[in-house]
C-alpha cells in the first residue's frame, strides 16, 4: 500500500508538466504569430516600395537587368523594347553582349561599331561613340536617342537601347546582315540585280516619308547617302545613322541650322548660303543624289585621267533634255526589262535636286512616282547654283507656291495615268 506522500508528489509532477506544456504551446503560437506578422509586413512593405519606385521612375527609359533571366522572359523583354522606349543598358551588359568587343563591324570619326548578341541569340550592332572635347559625341548621342528612339517603322533601323555613363556613350541597334548600300553600288562585283536596287530606293523613300510626314514631330535626317542606307539578309532597306538628325514641328516651314550639315556631294545647295532657311526638303535633294548613283551604279563624281570632272547628275540632265534617257540607261548596263524604271528614276532624281526646295516633291509623292502608275511631268533644269550661286536660284518656281503637296487633277510633279484598258473601253463606247 503506497504512502500519501508519494501520491502527492506524483500529482505535483503531473501538474507541473501540464503547466509547462501549456506555456510552451502558448509560446509557440505567439512565435508563429509574430513570424507570420513580420513576413506579411515585409511583403506589404516590398509591394509599397515597388509602387513608389514605379511612380517616381523616369518614364522615358528603363534600366533592365538581364543576367539571370530565362529565354521566354528575354523574349518578352525584347518585344517590349520593340513596342516602347529604348532600354538603358549598363557598360557591363554591353561588354557581355559583345564578348568583350571582340568583333568589329566598322569604324569612323564617330567611333567604332561592334557585333553583339542578346542572351536569347538576337544579333545586335553596338556603336561606341568617341568622346571629344568638342561635345560632338554627346550631340550625336542625343540626336540619335531623341529622334530614332521615338519612332518605329519597318524602313528605319531599330534602336534597342543605349548606354551612357561617365566612361562611355554607346547605342545598341538591330544588326543588318548585308551592311550598307554603298558597297553594292560602288564595289567591283555587282552582287544584286538592278531591280532589287529599285526596291531598295522605294523602301528608303517610304522610311523618309515617315520621318517627314507621319511622325508627331517631323524628323530631318540631314545625311541621306548610300552609306547610311542599310540592308538586311533579304536586302530590305532601312535608313540609319541619325547623328545629325533634328526634330521640328510639322507646322514649321523651316528651321535655323548653324553650320554645314551632311556629306559634300549629297547636301542641298541651300547649306552654302548664309542665313538661308533649311527645310526637310534638304533630305529630298540628298535622296535625289542617291537615285542618280543607283541609276548609274557609280559615284556621282569621278575624276578622269585627264583630271576633268565627270559629274553624272549633269550628264543625266543633258540626256533628259535631248530625250535620250533610254540610250543613257543602255550605256549604264541596265537590262531592257529594267530600263523603263530607270528612266522614271532618272526623272524623279532630277525633280528631287531642283534648286528651289519648294520645287522638290515631298517624299510621299516620290514614293508614288517610284512605284509607277502616274505619268511624271518633265522636270525643269536643275543645278543653276553651279553657274551662279545666289538667292535667285533658290526662289520658288513662278507657277508654284509654298504648298505644292495638295493633290489636284494634275500634280505639279506628275499626273495620273489612264490605264490602257480604260482607254480602250472609252474608244469602244464612243464608236
Amino acid at each position: 500500500m503506497s504512502s500519501p506522500d508519494s501520491s502527492d508528489g506524483t500529482s505535483v509532477t503531473a501538474a507541473f508538466f501540464m503547466f509547462f506544456a501549456v506555456v510552451m504551446s502558448i509560446l509557440v503560437v505567439v512565435l508563429i504569430f509574430r513570424v507570420m506578422k513580420c513576413y506579411c509586413a515585409k511583403k506589404v512593405k516590398r509591394a509599397i516600395v515597388r509602387e513608389l519606385l514605379a511612380a517616381v521612375a523616369p518614364p522615358a527609359y528603363k534600366a533592365v537587368e538581364v543576367w539571370n533571366v530565362d529565354a521566354p522572359t528575354m523574349e518578352t523583354f525584347l518585344q517590349e523594347v520593340a513596342r516602347q522606349k529604348p532600354v538603358r543598358f549598363t557598360a557591363q551588359q554591353l561588354c557581355s553582349f559583345t564578348s568583350n568587343y571582340s568583333t568589329t563591324l566598322g569604324a569612323g570619326g564617330f567611333g567604332v561599331v561592334y557585333k553583339g548578341q542578346f542572351p536569347n541569340g538576337g544579333e545586335i550592332a553596338v556603336k561606341v561613340l568617341s568622346r571629344s572635347s568638342a561635345r560632338t559625341a554627346e550631340e550625336q548621342f542625343m540626336a540619335e536617342v531623341g529622334t530614332i528612339g521615338r519612332t518605329y517603322h519597318r524602313n528605319l533601323v531599330r534602336l534597342y537601347g543605349f548606354c551612357y555613363d561617365q566612361f562611355m556613350s554607346a547605342l545598341v541597334y538591330e544588326y543588318m546582315e548585308n551592311g550598307s548600300l554603298d558597297k553594292y553600288l560602288f564595289g567591283d562585283k555587282q552582287e544584286i540585280e538592278w531591280e532589287k536596287l529599285h526596291d531598295i530606293a522605294i523602301g528608303t523613300a517610304k522610311g523618309m516619308a515617315y520621318l517627314h510626314e507621319e511622325c508627331q514631330q517631323r524628323i530631318i535626317h540631314y545625311d541621306i547617302k548610300p552609306g547610311n542606307i542599310l540592308v538586311d539578309a533579304n536586302y530590305f532597306p532601312k535608313v540609319a545613322d541619325f547623328g545629325l538628325a533634328k526634330l521640328c514641328n510639322t507646322d514649321n516651314t523651316h528651321i535655323t541650322v548653324s553650320g554645314y550639315r551632311g556629306t559634300p556631294g549629297y547636301s542641298a545647295p541651300e547649306f552654302l548660303l548664309q542665313n538661308h532657311p533649311i527645310t526637310h526638303k534638304c533630305d529630298v535633294y540628298s535622296f535625289g543624289m542617291v537615285l542618280f548613283e543607283i541609276v548609274g551604279r557609280r559615284r556621282n563624281t569621278n575624276i578622269s585621267p585627264s583630271e576633268s570632272l565627270d559629274w553624272f547628275p549633269k550628264h543625266v540632265w543633258e540626256e533628259c533634255e535631248k530625250n535620250e534617257l533610254e540610250s543613257m540607261t543602255v550605256a549604264c548596263g541596265i537590262e531592257e526589262k529594267d530600263r523603263e524604271k530607270a528612266i522614271r528614276m532618272s526623272m524623279i532624281a532630277l525633280w528631287c535636286v531642283q534648286d528651289s526646295p519648294e520645287a522638290r516633291p515631298p517624299m510621299s509623292v516620290v514614293v508614288k512616282m517610284l512605284e509607277g502608275g502616274v505619268e511624271i511631268m518633265p522636270p525643269p533644269k536643275p543645278f543653276h547654283y553651279l553657274y551662279s550661286i545666289g538667292m535667285e536660284a533658290l526662289k520658288p518656281p513662278e507657277s508654284g507656291s509654298s504648298d505644292l503637296t495638295s493633290e489636284e487633277t494634275n500634280s505639279y510633279w506628275y499626273k495620273d495615268s489612264t490605264p490602257i484598258m480604260t482607254k480602250y473601253e472609252i474608244q469602244i463606247a464612243s464608236s
